[in-house]
């Protein structure tokens, strides 16, 4: 097969082709129904910079002093990276695959080194009709903490793939000095993996606990999951929680999350939680079902967390049929909860989220919002939740 580039032809106007190693690889090539495995090279403008392993000192994201969170499970060893623990998967076979899911998972360390090497082994590349793979595959990173973090760059695989793939990337920095890094793992393929890499001799060291250190739990459908955000760090959950300097866990599952009681026992029984939010309405198959389920996962969880704030939020793109009457269904658990005189319950209408000007470019599909969309509930969103463990005292 021939060379896809040739790095040492391709240097121009300062700039360095950087190999992304990609592999083991596969493709399907066209009149023949079998996947090919092969090992591909693909080369990425980055300027001033070098693939070279040996140029850095490497680490597991399970050794010290990374700190790993989000995730139920992180086993470098056993080669697991889950969001959920395997009793609740047992207990509910439909979250076998998507429980096993790294989304919402964050790694965080402090360094001073300007590059940043990014070596992320996952099980395959699957296609996502509505994501690319800088999103459905890709890890993506941020410098620095709170409304002042930056994004830092991305890994992603470059082809869809049903086999085990390993890629390899660098990030740099813009700015000198002692910065928080922030690696948020991918979103729908699963994570086998992780290595980081920073210059040798530079300075490397743990990351400050969260400010808001107990989780953020989110519930809901494939849209709290992340869907279609174009990286993972474009999710409305990451960006609230990124604003927010917050500890979270992303328990949105693609056409699953249906209110299940066992699911409100395991988010009653979660150890520490500063927040509970859900959503998952999208998934319900029918009012009647909302109806059903969504004022008796809110009972399960408040009979065990009696202070605990809860936010309730409507779906977004609520332009469909039955939408209206989706939304009456939670405004009604609100309602009968305020009436009794709880005083820790929030409730958010999603119709309110993408506004007027430019809604229909919100989504890719009418449904999942993009990039757009997605900034714009978490500009609703967030002040939200901010007032909630702030002002209402939540975070105490």
């Amino acid at each position: 097969m021939a060379e896809l580039a040739d790095a040492a032809d391709s240097k121009s106007a300062g700039f360095t082709l950087v190999p992304v190693r990609v592999r083991p690889a596969a493709v399907k090539l066209q009149g023949i129904s079998e996947w090919i495995p092969l090992k591909l090279f693909v080369y990425g403008l980055e300027r001033g910079m070098s693939m070279d392993r040996a140029d850095f000192s490497i680490y597991s994201i399970t050794e010290p002093p990374f700190k790993i969170y989000g995730l139920a499970v992180a086993d470098s060893e056993k080669r697991e990276f889950h969001r959920l623990t395997d009793d609740i998967m047992e207990k509910m076979p439909q979250y076998q695959f998507l429980g096993r899911r790294a989304v919402g998972g964050r790694v965080r360390f402090i360094t001073d080194s300007m590059e940043i090497y990014i070596c992320m082994t996952l099980a395959g590349a699957k296609e996502d009709i509505n994501i690319p793979l800088s999103g459905s595959a890709g890890a993506d990173g941020y410098v620095g903490i709170g409304k002042e973090a930056k994004y830092l760059g991305y890994i992603a695989p470059s082809i869809h793939t049903n086999q085990e793939i390993t890629i390899e990337k660098i990030w740099k920095k813009n700015e000198e000095g002692l910065s928080v890094i922030t690696i948020n793992l991918p979103r729908n393929d699963h994570l086998l993996g992780m290595e980081v890499g920073v210059c040798k001799g530079s300075i490397i060291k743990e990351a400050p606990d969260y400010a808001i250190e107990k989780p953020i739990l989110f519930y809901g459908s494939s849209i709290t999951e992340g869907g279609c955000a174009s990286r993972v760090g474009n999710a409305y959950t990451s960006m609230v929680c990124r604003w927010l300097d917050a500890d979270y866990y992303n328990f949105g599952f693609s056409g699953s999350a249906r209110g299940e009681t066992e699911f409100a026992e395991y988010i009653a029984d979660f150890p520490e939680k500063s927040l509970f939010v859900y959503d998952y309405d999208h998934n319900s198959p029918s009012v009647e079902h909302l109806l059903h389920t969504h004022r008796l996962f809110f009972q399960i969880i408040r009979k065990k967390n009696p202070s605990l704030p809860v936010l309730m939020i409507s779906r977004p793109d609520s332009d469909k049929a039955g939408a209206k009457e989706r939304v009456a269904v939670i405004q009604k658990t609100y309602e009968e909860a305020k009436k009794a005189g709880d005083t820790r319950v929030w409730f958010l209408d999603g119709r309110e989220f993408f506004g007027e000007l430019g809604r229909t470019e919100c989504t890719v599909d009418g449904t999942h919002p993009n990039v757009l969309g997605f900034m714009r509930m978490a500009e609703k969103i967030y002040p939200v939740i901010r007032d909630i463990l702030y002002d209402a005292g939540g975070n105490g």
